[in-house]
């Protein structure tokens, strides 16, 4: 089968933002563990942005990104939280094509084993957008490590069976196998 129909690994390009009101570079630790294991896995990192919680200019860099046909997944970290501040919810479920519902429950139901019922407070989400998958993590490490460790590696690689979101990417690829 060939490698677009989900046997073989295809590395894809990965976008990852900070959400972040005080975060910078050199302090950015969620950031760069998403970085780090991203490009561990054969993915290529194909942008880096830490942007202020602020509605319109989280949209104006998802938008951009979501525009490039370079890039097949976006990876945003913080502001998935209940303060005043976080708005990555309210800024990004408007660009969606659809919605991954599916994506906010598995992370939750992983991070229960992790932090308790404190998961109940992350409202971690992702959704399709112009054949980009946006995936949307609390800002914390560890969550960062959990949601690629536990989630995403996975969905983000054309070898894992039955299914996966690279036939549903910006690029050429067929659609899933059946599960049977």
């Amino acid at each position: 089968m060939s490698a677009h129909g989900g046997k073989s690994f295809i590395p894809l390009n990965i976008a990852v933002l900070t959400v972040s009101d005080t975060r910078t570079e050199a302090n950015d630790t969620s950031g760069q563990a998403l970085v780090e294991r991203l490009t561990a896995a054969g993915h290529n990192l194909a942008d880096k942005a830490i942007v202020i919680d602020d509605v319109y200019q989280l949209r104006a860099m998802v938008s951009k990104w979501i525009a490039d046909e370079n890039i097949h997944a976006i990876i945003s970290t913080g502001g998935t939280g209940f303060t005043v501040r976080d708005n990555t919810p309210e800024a990004l479920m408007p660009l969606f094509d659809k919605a991954v519902e599916g994506f906010g429950e598995v992370f939750r139901h992983v991070s229960l084993g992790e932090i308790g019922t404190s998961t109940i407070q992350s409202r971690a989400f992702g959704g399709i957008a112009n054949k980009t998958v946006v995936l949307c993590v609390p800002g914390s490490t560890n969550a960062c490590k959990t949601a690629w460790d536990k989630v995403i590696k996975e969905q983000l690689d054309a070898s894992h069976r039955p299914c996966n979101f690279v036939p549903h990417l910006n690029i050429t690829a067929e659609q899933c196998e059946s599960r049977s």
